[in-house]
């Protein structure tokens, strides 16, 4: 596999001085990056054939073991702050459990029946999109996570650095990530953990865009729980209708914190008939907008 062989450039690095081995090391978060890029066509693709099953009320489950888990456990976690994703609606999934975020499990990755346990205990369905992830393309655990969910009729997207590997070939979408032999053989952490972390980002920012959480650039599904995003809610409303600070204030109270429904209401809904026209258009703000300008138009919305 490119991702456990030995790459002569890099025999007696350790000899190197310590600025040229930073200058390889920097070159090849380069190449991290040229490796996603290469992928760009398979991550748009995944995206286009997750949102509808996610729009359905389907559920995300990232499956991962070692650095590959913690990375896809990480991207599905942000979800929930950032773009409001629902708790019940996501699954994190790594190798040897919650202890595995902080310290390696030994043979966590090998536990491939613990893996077929788990999706049936959550009951993994048709609606699901399984995200596995593996450097390798053989990790155990994950790829009888992805086998299972296959088996389940869920979505299932593979991600790895190695081509040609079960993973990707038993993934109704593969992304490969091209990124070779790592400077450290072997060490997955670098380069193929950067290229996995984005391609990740990307995809999952793409799908929630997709799915209407993102407007004008602006994360409008955010879960207001500290100030600092309080501050930010408040600034995006001001940016969006130029309303004052206390206007925004008491629109983002009597909408209970959701700026989508603050939005409506500044724009002058009633808190009714704001949540009737975002269940209207499946919680997206801007059909529900195009909404209420074609009812103050006195037509029908397109």
């Amino acid at each position: 596999m490119d991702t456990e062989r030995s790459s002569p450039r890099y025999s007696g690095i350790d000899l190197w001085p310590s600025a040229d081995i930073l200058d390889a090391m920097i070159e090849a978060q380069f190449a991290a990056v040229a490796a996603v890029r290469g992928a760009r066509g398979a991550l748009e693709r995944a995206a286009l054939a997750i949102a509808p099953r996610l729009g359905e009320g389907g559920r995300l489950v990232y499956v991962g073991a070692g650095t590959s888990g913690r990375l896809a456990v990480q991207d599905g976690a942000e979800l929930m702050p950032t773009f409001g994703w629902p708790q019940d609606r996501l699954l994190l999934l790594i190798a040897g459990g919650p202890d595995a975020l902080l310290r390696a499990i030994e043979g966590a990755e090998d536990e491939s029946e613990r893996a077929a346990v788990l999706m049936r205990q959550h009951a993994i369905a048709a609606n699901d999109v399984v995200i596995a992830v593996a450097a390798s393309g053989t990790t155990p655990f994950t790829l009888a996570s992805l086998r299972a969910g296959n088996e389940r009729r869920a979505l299932t997207i593979g991600i790895a650095n190695n081509p040609n590997t079960p993973l990707l070939e038993e993934a109704e979408h593969p992304i490969w990530l091209d990124t070779g032999a790592e400077l450290i053989a072997g060490s997955t952490r670098m380069k193929a953990g950067t290229a996995q972390r984005i391609a990740l980002t990307l995809l999952s920012s793409l799908v929630m865009i997709r799915l209407g959480r993102v407007y004008d650039g602006l994360m409008v599904d955010v879960q207001a729980v500290n100030a600092k995003l309080v501050l930010r809610s408040e600034n995006m409303l001001m940016q969006l209708t130029g309303a004052s600070r206390d206007g925004v204030r008491d629109a983002l109270r009597r909408a209970k914190g959701s700026v989508k429904i603050a939005l409506l209401l500044l724009e002058g809904c009633a808190p009714d008939e704001a949540a009737r026209l975002l269940d209207r258009a499946g919680g997206q703000l801007r059909p529900a907008m195009a909404s209420l300008a074609a009812r103050r138009a006195g037509r029908k919305p397109a």
